[in-house]
């Protein structure tokens, strides 16, 4: 039996590169953004809002049919901005139950959802998709508008600093989560946001280049078992990106470790 030439492998394997591209573009934005995330307090803000922008697409399904901005229909959008106005406005007037009003949030949001599709045959599916999403069937148009947000925050995030520490977080937020939940749902959007920057940031006080890097890695090796195995990308890509991170932090303690007992060595050899 012929082997199959490396050109062969590298043609069925060529489609592979867009949802790579696309995933280690949700990590690189997502992740300074989980620092901001979590150093303001608004863990589950990022959950509501992810819900919202599902629900605004499953709206646009019914209401805005083939209406979309650089790939993410327009009510996505639209309801990711009006989750992001009622979470700041929660965070002002609301603060000592911000989190029970923004689990609130969530659950509305959803329940809408499901209301939704309730008269649709295919509204589990629709769900589904919303909550899990499928990294490997990634667009072109999503990628580029994705492409284009994650140079916008790491230049903020360079330049501008305190605008991401003020009021142009929330909306800024809200965009890169419409564009994150189009591209690869709800579970793995939050998982991105939160893991590493809360193991590798919060945990060793890591930057967030280092905690993004290992949420890449985590996605890759995801969409690697999810191919080979057939079993869904975005379950898998939620706990690979957990698991990776707390390699990565025991990896990061062995070698602090290793680093200041040699130090000590060095100091009593003295």
């Amino acid at each position: 039996m012929r082997k199959p030439s490396q050109e062969s492998l590298m043609a069925a394997y060529e489609w592979m590169l867009l949802p790579v591209l696309a995933s280690a573009l949700l990590c690189l934005l997502l992740v300074p953004l989980g620092y901001q995330v979590i150093a303001r307090g608004v863990i589950f803000a990022d959950l509501a809002i992810a819900q919202w922008a599902a629900l605004g697409s499953l709206a646009g399904l019914y209401l805005l049919p083939n209406h979309t901005l650089a790939g993410a229909p327009v009510s996505s959008l639209m309801f990711a901005l009006l989750a992001a106005m009622a979470v700041h406005l929660i965070f002002r007037r609301l603060g000592e139950a911000k989190e029970a009003w923004i689990g609130i949030l969530y659950v509305v949001g959803a329940s809408l959802a499901v209301l939704l599709v309730s008269g649709d045959p295919h509204g589990a599916q629709a769900l589904q998709r919303g909550a899990s999403g499928d990294l490997l069937w990634s667009s072109w148009d999503l990628v580029i508008a994705a492409a284009t947000l994650t140079v916008l925050v790491w230049l903020l995030g360079v330049w501008r600093p305190e605008w991401l520490s003020g009021a142009a977080f929330m909306p800024v937020f809200a965009v890169a989560v419409t564009y994150s939940v189009s591209l690869a749902g709800i579970y793995v959007v939050f998982a991105t946001l939160i893991i590493t920057p809360l193991i590798l940031g919060s945990l060793q006080g890591q930057a967030p280049i280092v905690a993004a890097l290992c949420a890449i890695a985590g996605h890759l090796g995801a969409i690697g078992y999810s191919v080979v195995s057939d079993v869904p990308v975005g379950p898998t890509i939620v706990v690979a990106t957990l698991v990776m991170g707390l390699l990565w932090l025991a990896c990061l303690r062995w070698f602090a470790g290793k680093y200041f007992r040699a130090l000590r060595t060095e100091a009593h050899s003295r």
